[in-house]
């Protein structure tokens, strides 16, 4: 039978070589080189950093050249000394983009394992060139439903090669509905969900937010899908003065939010509550609302006040995040533990990997984390489906602080281990 170590080497490089003669010497060089020096593994990772999703990559570079460090005097595995080198590739917010990416960095880099980060947008597609080509893949930043769902994941069945940390929409409800009813405001709920695969999820009328919502008590006005990068949200807008909406939910990119809630004003639509997935998570675009950011609320993953340290470095989700402020002079975004615990995870399994020439002893590596990291637990065997594991999710409130508008933990009834540091208030 075919070694599958074997399997994996000629499967990357097929698709690249015409003819065997040519590359003969170059080859033998190569290997050559190789032996005389430690072994060397590459770590692809791609991710939004420009375009409409660029908030999510805020914390990359930081992030990187922090594991760079971390990661510069090699990591150990079975009594050898492992180079590890991180190969990004930017996604530019585009799907397509990000599979041609994703694709480069198999075939091309012939990258030991690929991550990803930040919504279906730049996951799935990553996730799908892996599956295809049979490499190592790790995500996060994404609700699990679209991530799995979206891939026509069977959960009977799962993938072979990709697993995912995060929440999902069951958690979402749970923690807006919490925070709504803390409120006290009336249950007719406006949606705003885009025609993509995050808003096709959360829109789902059985898999997304409409049919809980519903037999929560809730009357969500859920007009058609819109088109992302829409410019005009006035069917939106009318549906929900009509209705008498006190409550506005649903998932946004940033520019879309923004156009939403400046026509909202122009238009004298004003709610009550408004909880945004996606577009109210970083500071960088709330504060380009001004005073109309006060006081909006979103979900919440991570925070330096939650109770996480590093499994790599040790370092507490506190100064994590102060030592992002200090270095950048940026406030701290939720994506930074995240995009750090991917590492933490990464560098687990490549410690814990019985051969790290074998793709299936990588993926029983994988299969088998068990570990507490900057944002939480993250083991595999218990997730909801096969290739999932989910992490604590929280809510909360942009308040006018001592510096600026600051993201307060309110509500954590869902995560009592999580502190909250802030009482929600009314627009």
């Amino acid at each position: 039978m075919e070694s599958k170590k074997f399997k994996k080497s000629f499967s990357r490089r097929k698709v690249l070589i015409s003819g065997g003669a040519a590359i003969a010497a170059p080859a033998i060089l190569s290997i050559t080189r190789a032996y005389a020096a430690n072994p060397k593994l590459k770590v692809g990772f791609v991710s939004p950093k420009t375009g409409p999703l660029g908030g999510f990559a805020e914390a990359d570079d930081y992030v990187v050249g922090a594991i760079q460090k971390v990661f510069s005097s090699g990591l150990s595995n079975n009594g050898k000394t492992y180079e590890v080198e991180i190969i990004s590739k930017d996604s530019q917010s585009n799907p397509n983009r990000a599979a041609e990416v994703a694709s480069d960095l198999i075939l091309r880099d012939e990258v030991d394992i690929i991550l990803a980060q930040a919504t279906p947008d730049t996951t799935n597609p990553v996730a799908d060139q892996a599956e295809i080509n049979e490499v190592p893949c790790i995500t996060t930043n994404c609700p699990w439903q679209p991530y799995f769902f979206g891939r026509n994941g069977n959960p009977a069945k799962g993938f072979d090669y990709t697993y995912h940390f995060f929440w999902g929409l069951e958690d979402i409800i749970a923690v807006f509905t919490d925070l709504w009813g803390a409120s006290g405001v009336a249950k007719t709920v406006g949606g705003l969900f885009p025609n993509d695969a995050d808003g096709n999820a959360w829109g789902d009328p059985e898999l997304g937010l409409p049919k809980p919502l519903s037999e929560m008590g809730y009357n969500l006005i859920h007009p058609d899908h819109y088109q992302p990068l829409s410019d005009d949200f006035s069917a939106q807008i009318n549906a929900y003065k009509e209705a008498g909406c006190e409550i506005v939910t649903g998932v946004m990119i940033p520019p879309d939010f923004g156009t939403f809630w400046a026509q909202s004003a122009q238009q004298g639509f004003n709610p009550k509550v408004v909880t945004i997935g996606k577009a109210l998570l970083f500071p960088s675009f709330v504060d380009s609302l001004g005073d109309r950011g006060n006081g909006l609320t979103s979900e919440i993953w991570w925070t330096p006040d939650h109770p996480f340290s590093s499994s790599l470095t040790g370092t507490k989700a506190k100064e994590l995040g102060a030592d992002y402020v200090s270095s950048t002079g940026r406030k701290w975004n939720q994506g930074l533990g995240f995009q750090h615990a991917l590492f933490e995870v990464t560098a687990d399994v490549i410690k814990r990997c019985s051969d790290l020439d074998d793709t299936i002893a990588i993926m029983a590596s994988i299969s088998s984390t068990n570990i507490s990291t900057i944002v939480g637990k993250v083991n595999w065997s218990n997730g909801p489906v096969k290739n999932v594991s989910k992490t604590p999710l929280v809510s909360g409130q942009w308040q006018k602080g001592s510096n600026g508008l600051e993201l307060r933990i309110t509500n954590n009834s869902h995560a009592p281990e999580i502190p909250t540091n802030g009482t929600l208030k009314l627009l």
